[in-house]
Parts: structure tokens; sequence; C-alpha cells
């Protein structure tokens, strides 16, 4: 069975999206996407509750998951799930915190924080896509327990090869995105992006309000004026209509596929859709066949109040692309400048984990996070199943809570397995390593590990999940100090655990 997905966001209740369906044939490209999908559009309409109204008028919409329970190894040894490296939850926490509002528990997703920092792994010898790296030490937030980091870095691309990029912006001008930190704000990001391309990479710009556009057609970055000059003009007002709007951007992205070049959308927006018939269920599946063919998304999304956090996850998530969130120009600047390579070049597709613990040494486990990327254990050699994405450079990082049957177990505890495909279709390789011995104590861990440990912390009990029982943000708040260094995000990480650590800031 494919991963677990979330329940329709609350979202799409009052909330729909518009579809645009069009016969038309794409130029060597196929059907367009709403030419494929006739009969989905058709369907009755998925429906959903409402979103909760608060006094002030706050929309958001967030995804509950329950955290993973805790396994007896003898009863099940293996763990799987897909690899994640959105970062959404990271940033919406820190605009919350910021903001002094409360953090809604059901937007801390514990992968995305983890997945948020810098960690000091090293990449891959040779062609191999990935390196893994282990580490396991005693817990210093369960008494007896230990924590297992399981580590992944992509290959660097250098950008001198990167392969030549087409991206499709697809941006939300409807009335929600008036807002300073809305459409002002994407504006700004772009020109960010433009900067970062090259002379022969090229943008398009769609828009979508009450009716969708084309506003640029492909236009190569050696025209850099007129692409700054489309992006200046950009205006919102009207209602929102995002499925016609992907419509669009699909046809333009799917006429630049080639084997030597990337085809991505850059959908930005608040995720708010409040036009035309609701099937999202029907757009997800879309967007997988997309990406299927090679064309890629990635989710940006901004503003607060009437955000859909829920709706852009899973977005991106079938999209095989990246989800961020943007809170301010310098997030901006990290995703669209800094770390360009890993938004638009993808190293390896369907990427699984899958953590075989040794039951004669383990008594019980816990996966925390990855809940909505759980994968089904014999699904994990079924190619067909889908998976994450990494692109170039990325780190991924999961942390296991376990309590071992000795103290001090000799010989490997796990076995780490990784399985991925290349980014253009073939065969999938898969690469293995064994968990070594365990650190005779917390502090003598390395300062990823112990970083990790107090993100993974924060974000146990700023979701309040039961397993964070009894835990302080203010211990927590010590151990990120120790091992922040002299990391500029790491400091800024200890400053929110200092704001958030009053009652108001954690919301229930």
């Amino acid at each position: 069975m494919p991963r677990s997905r979330a329940p329709l966001p609350l979202v799409l209740g009052s909330l729909a999206l518009a579809v645009t369906a069009c016969s038309k044939k794409l130029d060597g490209a196929g059907e367009s996407v709403a030419a494929r999908a006739s009969e989905a559009w058709d369907a009755p309409a998925a429906t959903a509750p409402a979103p909760e109204i608060t006094r002030d008028g706050n929309t958001e919409s967030y995804t509950h998951q329950d955290p993973n329970p805790w396994t007896a190894a003898a009863e099940d040894r293996l763990s799987t799930f897909a690899v994640d490296v959105d970062t959404g939850s990271y940033t919406i926490l820190r605009k919350k915190i910021l903001a002094g509002e409360p953090v809604p528990p059901d937007a801390v997703r514990v992968e995305e924080l983890l997945n948020y920092f810098h960690y000091s792994d090293a990449p891959p010898d040779g062609d191999a896509p990935l390196a893994i790296h282990t580490e396991l030490a005693p817990s210093p937030w369960r008494p007896g327990a230990y924590l297992l980091r399981v580590a992944l870095k992509g290959r660097e691309v250098p950008a001198a090869a990167r392969k030549k990029a087409h991206l499709v912006f697809l941006v939300d001008v409807s009335g929600s995105m008036e807002a300073p930190d809305k459409l002002p704000l994407v504006k700004q990001s772009l020109r960010l992006l433009v900067d970062s391309l090259r002379p022969d990479d090229t943008v398009s710009l769609v828009t979508y309000a009450g009716a969708t556009r084309v506003v640029l057609e492909p236009t190569r970055l050696s025209h850099r004026g007129d692409i700054l000059e489309a992006i200046a003009a950009l205006d919102a007002g009207g209602s929102t209509a995002m499925a016609s709007g992907l419509d669009l951007a699909y046809d333009r992205a799917a006429r630049t596929l080639s084997p030597d070049s990337i085809s991505r959308v850059v959908l930005l927006t608040d995720g708010d859709t409040n036009v035309g018939p609701t099937s999202f269920e029907s757009i997800l599946e879309i967007i997988a066949g997309r990406a299927k063919e090679g064309v890629t998304l990635s989710a940006i999304g901004v503003g607060m109040g009437n955000y859909k956090d829920s709706l852009l996850e899973q977005l991106a998530d079938e999209g095989d692309g990246n989800y961020h969130y943007i809170d301010g120009l310098a997030e901006a600047r990290r995703v669209f400048q800094e770390q360009l390579g890993g938004t638009v070049e993808v190293i390896a597709r369907d990427a699984k984990v899958q953590v075989e613990l040794d039951p004669a040494l383990v008594d019980r486990y816990r996966l925390v996070g990855y809940e909505n990327r759980a994968v089904a254990d014999r699904d994990f050699r079924d190619d067909e199943v889908d998976g994450g994405e990494i692109g170039s450079g990325h780190a991924v990082t999961a942390l296991y809570e376990l309590v071992l049957k000795d103290r001090a177990p000799r010989g490997d505890i796990a076995l780490v397995r990784v399985r991925a495909k290349p980014p253009r279709g073939g065969e999938a390789g898969e690469w293995t390593q064994a968990v070594g011995r365990a650190r005779g104590s917390f502090e003598s861990a390395s300062a990823d590990f112990r970083f990790a440990a107090a993100v993974m912390a924060a974000g146990e009990i700023l979701r309040h999940s039961p397993d964070a029982e009894g835990w302080d943000l203010g211990q927590v708040r010590a151990v990120a100090s120790a091992a922040a260094g002299d990391i500029p995000e790491r400091a800024e990480f200890v400053a929110l655990l200092a704001r958030a650590s009053g009652d108001k800031l954690t919301a229930r």
C-alpha cells in the first residue's frame, strides 16, 4: 500500500478548487492535465468540515497526526518511511512565536523541524546519490532509553553542472493575497530566485484568481528585465481558482520536458481556495501523474490568518517536490538563493528508509515524526510505491527512541536500508549501514546529535505529544544551547525556545 496520507484538509468544506477543463493537446507532451482527468473533475465533490473560524476570523488549517506508537521489536522489527525534506513547519512555528501567538499543535511536524537545520554529515563518495550516517546514545529525556539518529546526505551537484532549469512561477493573485506578508513578499522572493538563475534557464509566469492567465511565456534569463517587469506588475484581486491555475502551469511546464533539463512548477500562495467544485483527491492524483512524467512541484506558502498548511504540504508531497513556508525576506533568500540547487535539482526519487531492529537487543522503539510519511514494510522494495525526493545536497534526519534489553549492547542493534530511484527513471538502488556501538553518555555524543535531540524534544512538547509528558522546554533549551556552537540558525532556535517557554505560546 502507498504511504499514508492525511485526511482531506479542513479547508475543503466551504472552500473549493476551481477547474478549467481544456481539451487541447500539449506540444509533444501528451494531453493536458484537465483533458486527462475530465472524468475525475466530473465526479461528485469530496467534502470535509469547514475550518473553525475563531473570534478574530482566523481560518488557518492544519492536519492532526497522532504520534507514532511504541512498537515491540519482537512483534515488528521493521520501521519504514518515505524521506521528507520539507521545512514549512519550522518557519510557521517561528512566525507564531515571534508574533507572540500560540503555536497550533497540529502545525508542528517534528521531521520538518529536524530537517530545517544544517548538520555536518559528509556527502557520499563516488557515484552513490546519498550517504547514510547513524549515531546512538543515551536519551537525556527518558531515563534508561536511547536515541538513534539516522541521517542521509545527498550528493552535491556543482552549480556549473546543474541541468538547465525551466521554471513556471504559478502565483496566487486573489484578494486574500493583498497583505504585506503575502503578494509583496512573493514578488520580492521571485526577484531573488531570478537573480540566482543562469542565463540559459527560462522562466514562465502564470497567475490565478477568478481566472487564470499566462503573464509571461517561457523567457530566457538573458531577458532578465522582461521577467522582472512581469513580476513587478503582479497585483492582487478576485477569488481563487487554484485547480485551473495548476492545469495551466503544468501545461506550460510539460512543453519544456527533456532529458537534459529540469521542468518545475513553483506555486506561491496562502493556500486559500474558495471558488469551484471541491475534488482535492482528484487534484492530488493529477499532480502525481505529472510528477511521474517528470514535472515536479515546489509549494511555497506565505501569510497567516487564512493559511492552509494542510493543503500545500500534500500538494508538494504528491508533486515530488518540496514544501517551504516563507515568513520573511531572509527565509526567501535561504530557499531561493542559498539552497537553490536542492530546491530544483532532484538527485534521487522515491527514496525510502527501512530500519531493521534486532529484537534480541531492542525491546521496543518508536519513530519520532514522519507520521504522514509511513510506508508499509512490505512496500519497501515495491518501486511502484511512492517515496520521497532528495535534491542536490539535501540532508534528511530521523530520530528513534529505543528501549534496549541491555544498556551496554554488544553487536549492531539495527541495520538501516535506503532505497531510491534515479531522478529520470531506471532501476532503483539500495544502500545499507549498520548502527555502530552506542556512546557512553549523551554528553559524549556529537553536537549534531545533541542539537537534533533538543529539536525533537521541543517539537514533541509543542505538539503536546503524550510521550513528552514531564519534558521541560527550559531543559531542552539548555541542551540546544550547549550544542549550538556559533551557528546562527541554531542560536535563533535557542532564542525561540526562550520565548516559547511561557504557557501562552503553547496552544492547546
